[in-house]
């Protein structure tokens, strides 16, 4: 029996990431049991929330034209649809970037006590922040952090990027603090670089982080989600990009190779699913989350959490979901009766 009848996908957001975060909806909403849940799917940008498309259980997917499609009623997370008032039992997040992964959405749904495929409001703002989320973890033991240094928008650039540069070395990798989808980010060679490319990231948002490039011998990633026994890691990825890091190009238009299971020793493996899970707990995660890191002759780096990863048919976990044998329907069943 599940404890849910009628699910609402939340798709598109307010940033960059917007189209990405629209395939990735539409894949999950497509993918959801369609035996077991009425699925709705809501398009949201910029505050205007509509209906775009439904699929009763049981029957065929019904898109609704431009121009007539139901507006979401905020108040109630609602919608009318041919004169019948539909009351969302649960919603699944699928917004890259703003709200949906820096905790305005969650804290939305949590007031309304509408339960949601995510982690809390608190939890998501926290680890979508770069620079947050490492500040939870510079204490953890279990996991190395590359050396770092922080500008806020406002702040002398020129002044800043010279102690950086004097504190962290060269190269550096340069990263807007609350983006995706590699979106503002950097790899700076030359000091004089420095400058121009943080006042690049600024136009993702108001905070950068610039890093110390590590010493990358594998490029890893691997998600962890709840299910009824507990916390389960799904294989690790290896990722080779074309470009020597994993930038836009290279996770979009086929400039890397994604090795699922990754081609890494057992111990390694095993150790990268451990700190995933470790990690998992020590942020007070819940839902499906996707952790990157890069494996170094030193040990293993800790890159960033992904809140709410990617969901096309090319992304990582569901590469991950079907070399775990796992079905992404039944997978998403997981998700739902298990957040």
């Amino acid at each position: 029996m599940s404890k849910y009848r009628s699910i609402a996908v939340i798709y598109g957001s307010d940033s960059s990431e917007w189209e990405v975060a629209c395939r990735s909806g539409e894949f999950t909403a497509s993918r959801i049991d369609e035996f077991k849940y009425d699925v709705y799917e809501i398009f949201a940008r910029f505050g205007n929330w509509k209906l775009v498309a439904m699929r009763k259980a049981n029957s065929m997917r019904q898109p609704f034209p431009e121009g007539a499609q139901p507006e979401v009623d905020k108040s109630d997370f609602s919608v009318m649809v041919l004169g019948e008032k539909i009351k969302f039992d649960f919603a699944y997040i699928m917004q890259h970037g703003a709200p949906g992964e820096t905790g305005l959405l969650q804290g939305y749904l949590e007031m309304l006590g509408v339960p949601h495929s995510s982690c809390s409001a608190f939890v998501t703002t926290v680890a979508f922040d770069k620079f947050s989320c490492k500040s939870y973890l510079r204490t953890a033991d279990f996991v190395k952090l590359a050396p770092d240094a922080f500008v806020r928008k406002g702040d002398d650039i020129e002044a800043f990027s010279k102690k950086a540069v004097e504190k962290l070395g060269l190269p550096l990798f340069v990263k807007p603090t609350n983006g995706g989808s590699s979106f503002g980010i950097s790899k700076v060679e030359k000091a004089e670089e420095l400058p121009e490319a943080i006042r690049f990231a600024f136009k993702e948002g108001d905070t950068v982080i610039v890093e110390a490039a590590i010493q990358c011998e594998h490029e890893l990633t691997c998600a962890v989600y709840k299910d009824e026994n507990g916390l389960q890691a799904l294989p690790v990825i290896e990722i080779v990009s074309k470009h020597g890091w994993f930038d836009y190009e290279a996770k979009y238009n086929g400039f890397s190779q994604e090795l699922c299971p990754a081609p890494i020793p057992d111990s390694l493996r095993d150790q990268i699913q451990a700190i995933s899970k470790q990690i998992y707990k020590h942020l007070g995660c819940n839902g499906l989350v996707r952790m990157d890191y890069i494996s170094a002759p030193d040990g293993i780096y800790f890159l960033e959490v992904n809140i709410i990863p990617g969901m096309t048919n090319a992304s990582l976990v569901p590469k991950m979901v079907r070399t775990a044998g796992l079905s992404i329907t039944d997978f998403l069943t997981t998700i739902i009766e298990n957040a």
